[in-house]
C-alpha cells in the first residue's frame, strides 16, 4: 500500500466522522423542525374544529332567532348544550346591533353571560360586516377574563331594519391546553428519537473507526518503545497500511543505525590524524609546536561537539527510543561520587516516581553527566540532583551545587560554544554547549539559575513518555 493510499484511507476515516457528525446535526435540526411543524399543524386543526363548532352554533342561532315588535329578538328554541344556561360556563352567545357602539348593551345574550357583554375588536367587527353574512373567526375576552374563540356573522333578521351581529364564543383555554400537551408529547418523542439517533451515530462512528484507533494505539506503542513492530489483526483494507508502517519503522531504524555508523567512522577518521599531530607537537617547545598543540586541542573539541550534535539530531527523531531516568541518574551518581570523593564533594540524588525519557540512553548520559560533572568541579562540598515528572508529563532534572555560582550575564555566556569562565578548571569548555545542543535537538530547555545551596542551579526539561503512550515536551 502506497503512502498516497494510506493518506486516502486516513482521509476517508476523517471524512466518515465529519459526515456522521453533519448527518447527526441535520437530523437534530430536522427533528426540531418536525416537532415545531407538527405542533403548528395540530394547533391549526384544533382551532379549525373550534371555529367550525362556533360557526355551526351561530348558524343555529340565525335559524332560531325571531324579531319582536319592539325591535328585539327572541330565541324560539333553546340550544341543547346546558352550558349556555350556566353562568360563566365558558360557552356564550350574543346578538348585538351592527351600528351600535362596541360596548352597548346587546339585543339578546345567553344566560351564561349573565349581564356581561362580549366586546368585539374593531377589526373583527369590520370583517364581519364586510363578509355579507359569512362567518368570521376571531378572539375576544370573556366575562371572567378568559380568552375566547368566537364566530361572528352580520345578518339582517326579518322584521328588523338594521343588521345585527350574531356571536357564538367558547373558552379557548382547553384547546390551548390540548395544543401544549401535544407539543410536549411530540417534543418528548422526537427527543427520544434524537437520542437514539445520536447513540446510533456514535456507535457507528466508533465501530467504523475502531480499527483506525487500534492502529493508532499500536503506532504509539512502537513510538514509545513498548513494542518494535505493529502487530494484531486488522481489516483487509488496513493490513497494507500496517505493513507500510512496519516498513517505515524498519527504514527509520536503518537510517539511524547508518547515521551512527557514519558518525563513528568519521570520528575515527578525524581523530587519528589529529592525535598524530598532537603527539608530534608534544615534544616541540617552539612556537610552531605550541600552536599545533593548541589548534589540535581545539580541533578535537570541535569534532566532539559536532559529532555529538549530529548523533543527537539522528537519535532525537528515532522511533521507539525510551530510557528510564532513574537508572541513568543512579549510575552516573555512583561513578561521579567515587571520582570526586577525593575533593570531599558530597553528591546526593533523588528520583521521584518512575520518569522515562523519550530518547537514547547515551544522550541522556551526556546531558546529565555533563551537568553533574560541571557542578562537582565547582562545588565547595555539596551537589544535589533531583529528577521528577512534570505536570505535563515532561522530565524535569535539577542539578544544584554550593559553589561560587554565576551572575546573570555569565550564565548567558557560559552556554556558548567553548566558553570557559575559569581557564584553571580542566576541560575544553564544550560541556554546557553540548548539553544545550542536545537539549535543542530533543525540543527541551536548559536554564541556569541561582541555587538554594548558594551556587548554580541547572534546570533541564526533556520530553517524557506517559503511561498512556503519549509523548509530551
Amino acid at each position: 500500500m502506497s503512502a498516497e493510499s494510506s493518506d486516502t484511507l486516513i482521509e476517508r476515516g476523517s471524512l466518515l466522522r465529519r459526515l456522521s457528525l453533519l448527518a447527526l446535526s441535520w437530523g437534530l435540526i430536522l427533528l426540531t423542525v418536525g416537532a415545531v411543524s407538527l405542533t403548528a399543524v395540530f394547533r391549526q386543526t384544533v382551532l379549525t374544529d373550534l371555529d367550525n363548532r362556533q360557526a355551526n352554533i351561530a348558524e343555529f342561532l340565525l335559524i332560531q332567532l325571531e324579531a319582536t315588535p319592539d325591535g328585539g329578538v327572541v330565541l324560539t328554541r333553546e340550544l341543547l348544550d346546558p352550558r349556555f344556561g350556566q353562568v360563566f360556563s365558558g360557552r356564550y352567545w350574543q346578538v348585538s346591533r351592527a351600528g351600535a357602539p362596541v360596548d352597548a348593551e346587546p339585543v339578546e345574550r345567553s344566560r351564561s353571560l349573565w349581564d356581561e357583554t362580549i366586546i368585539l375588536s374593531d377589526s373583527v367587527r369590520a370583517a364581519a360586516i364586510a363578509a355579507n353574512g359569512q362567518p368570521v373567526a376571531g378572539n375576544a375576552a370573556g366575562p371572567d377574563g378568559e380568552p375566547l374563540r368566537l364566530s361572528a356573522r352580520a345578518v339582517v333578521l326579518p322584521g328588523l331594519e338594521e343588521p345585527v351581529i350574531i356571536i357564538a364564543a367558547e373558552d379557548r383555554r382547553p384547546s390551548d391546553t390540548r395544543v401544549w400537551t401535544f407539543g410536549l408529547v411530540a417534543a418528548g418523542l422526537l427527543a427520544g428519537f434524537a437520542i437514539l439517533l445520536a447513540v446510533g451515530v456514535v456507535v457507528q462512528v466508533r465501530v467504523g473507526l475502531s480499527p483506525v484507533l487500534k492502529l493508532r494505539r499500536a503506532v504509539a506503542r512502537v513510538r514509545d518503545g513498548e513494542t518494535h513492530r505493529i502487530s494484531g489483526q486488522y481489516p483487509s483494507e488496513m493490513m497494507p497500511l500496517a505493513t507500510e508502517l512496519n516498513a517505515l519503522i524498519d527504514h527509520s531504524r536503518e537510517v539511524v543505525e547508518r547515521a551512527r555508523t557514519h558518525v563513528g567512522n568519521l570520528a575515527h577518521a578525524l581523530k587519528t590524524p589529529i592525535t598524530v599531530l598532537s603527539n608530534e607537537a608534544r615534544g616541540d617547545d617552539t612556537r610552531l609546536g605550541d600552536l599545533v598543540r593548541r589548534q589540535t586541542d581545539a580541533m578535537t573539541g570541535q569534532v566532539e561537539h559536532h559529532l555529538r550534535r549530529a548523533r543527537a539530531a539522528a537519535n532525537a527523531k528515532a522511533i521507539g527510543a525510551r530510557t528510564p531516568v532513574g537508572e541513568v541518574v543512579e549510575d552516573l551518581g555512583r561513578t561521579l561520587r567515587r571520582i570526586y570523593a577525593r575533593r570531599d564533594v558530597k553528591l546526593d540524588w533523588q528520583v521521584e516516581g518512575d520518569p522515562v525519557f523519550r530518547g537514547e540512553r547515551q544522550d541522556l548520559e551526556d546531558l546529565v553527566g555533563n551537568l553533574i560533572d560541571n557542578a562537582c568541579k565547582w562545588a565547595a562540598g555539596a551537589v544535589q540532583v533531583s529528577a521528577r515528572t512534570g505536570a505535563d508529563s515532561s522530565i524535569v532534572l535539577r542539578v544544584d551545587d554550593d559553589g561560587p555560582g554565576l551572575d546573570p550575564q555569565a550564565r548567558e555566556r557560559v552556554l556558548g560554544r567553548g566558553v570557559r569562565l575559569d581557564e584553571q578548571a580542566p576541560g575544553t569548555g564544550f560541556g554546557l554547549s553540548i548539553v544545550s545542543d542536545l537539549v535543542k535537538a530533543y525540543g527541551g530547555s536548559l536554564a541556569l539559575e541561582a541555587s538554594p545551596l548558594g551556587g548554580l542551579s541547572a534546570r533541564l526539561v526533556l520530553p517524557g513518555v506517559t503511561r498512556t503512550g503519549e509523548t509530551r515536551h
